[in-house]
């Protein structure tokens, strides 16, 4: 099958690799129908997660067919066109159990924080992602589900991580009817995070990046305010502070992560020497800008080693931090509804279309931001759909 194979940092290509198969009496195998590139990906792309290992097919967001099944699964059939969630979740355990797919304590067992994810590094498991045009799905009675009889598939892709990580963002931010709140990063995450603000009651919307093209986007996607913090501003922190009576928003939104531009040393030993999990330049902001007693809520992916953090700013400030992978199947009845009833269109934040044999392409647009590209969604000759 041809698949998407990573070569290094800044290296991937398309090539032929061998089937998957059933490995285990709860796996599936999926025809893949639909797959995305992540922003996500993009720090494997980069060389920013450790243990991100040669030979790995990336890609956490995917829909499929199935095409076979093992004898213990009964929640799917073959024929069925299922989204998968990213999280690989066992359904089972304490984690599990209290809807915490994002930390299944099953799926990861040589880690104590992350659970399983799709195509990303050995630090969340190693499994093999959906870039590709067949994948192996574990866990099958738990996490792939049946995409509803009128649902386009690209609305579907969707709500195997952007829309559930932007709702999540929201969500834990614990907005309160009338609240500001700041969005750092306006990438289709920072942007369905901005856009589902509004569904808790969020009186004031601001999202905060450096290109122009993602934040035109985000005021008509969103229906919020969007600035340029290299060109709008000299201080994002001063600049929140003046636009909130020198009060701090009541919450902020990380959803950039560990590839965070705007301070040099933050770039230089997150970046570049990789001293650090990545540049926090953007949790940096958030602490500082939001107000005290503040919440501040974390979706931006850093890696698992130190990263240099304003913690004393945190207990002074009396902030809550609240931080997680989106845990998906907990939020796919909700989500879904709204996408049935117009509430949300997930499938307006795609921009580009790019054939699998030419990920590698993908990948690099992305990366360099070319082209004004929001979201890459990968195609496949054979999908038909």
């Amino acid at each position: 099958m041809l698949a998407m194979d990573y070569r290094g940092p800044k290296r991937v290509r398309a090539t032929q690799k061998p089937m998957p198969e059933i490995k285990h009496p709860q796996d599936a195998i999926v025809r893949v129908t639909r797959s995305c590139i992540c922003g996500s990906d993009l720090h494997l792309y980069n060389g920013n997660v450790p243990d991100t290992r040669v030979g790995m097919t990336f890609g956490h967001e995917f829909t499929g067919i199935v095409e076979e099944v093992g004898p213990d699964v009964t929640k799917i059939k073959v024929g069925d066109h299922v989204l998968v969630p990213f999280n690989v979740a066992c359904g089972e355990c304490h984690f599990c159990k209290q809807g915490m797919f994002g930390n299944c304590h099953e799926s990861n067992t040589q880690a104590s924080a992350v659970g399983g994810i799709f195509g990303y590094s050995h630090t969340a498991g190693g499994y093999n992602g959906g870039q590709a045009e067949y994948a192996r799905v574990p866990y099958a009675n738990v996490g792939p589900t049946v995409i509803p009889e009128g649902m386009d598939p690209d609305d579907a892709v969707l709500l195997t991580d952007v829309v559930p990580t932007g709702y999540q963002a929201a969500e834990m931010a614990g907005i309160q009817p009338g609240d500001t709140v700041v969005v750092f990063g306006a990438g289709p995450v920072g942007i369905m995070a901005a856009r589902c603000c509004w569904l808790f009651g969020a009186g004031r919307v601001i999202i905060i990046d450096k290109e122009d093209y993602r934040l035109e986007f985000a005021r008509n996607y969103a229906n919020c305010e969007a600035y340029n913090f290299e060109k709008d501003m000299d201080d994002p922190v001063v600049f929140i502070k003046k636009a909130t009576d020198f009060m701090g928003a009541d919450c902020v939104i990380d959803a950039v992560g560990a590839e965070a531009a705007g301070n040099a040393m933050q770039t230089i030993t997150g970046r570049k020497l990789l001293l650090q999990a990545g540049s926090t330049t953007a949790l940096h902001w958030a602490i500082n800008s939001v107000k005290k007693g503040g919440v501040v809520s974390i979706v931006g992916v850093y890696g698992p080693t130190d990263n240099l953090v304003p913690i004393g700013n945190v207990l002074n400030k009396g902030l809550t931090i609240r931080a997680n992978q989106a845990s998906v199947k907990r939020l796919l009845p909700r989500l879904i509804e709204h996408v049935q009833n117009g509430v949300i269109n997930p499938k307006a934040l795609i921009t580009h279309r790019i054939p699998l044999e030419e990920v590698a392409d993908g990948y690099r647009m992305f990366s360099a931001k070319l082209d004004s590209c929001i979201k890459p969604l990968i195609v496949f000759p054979s999908a038909n759909i």
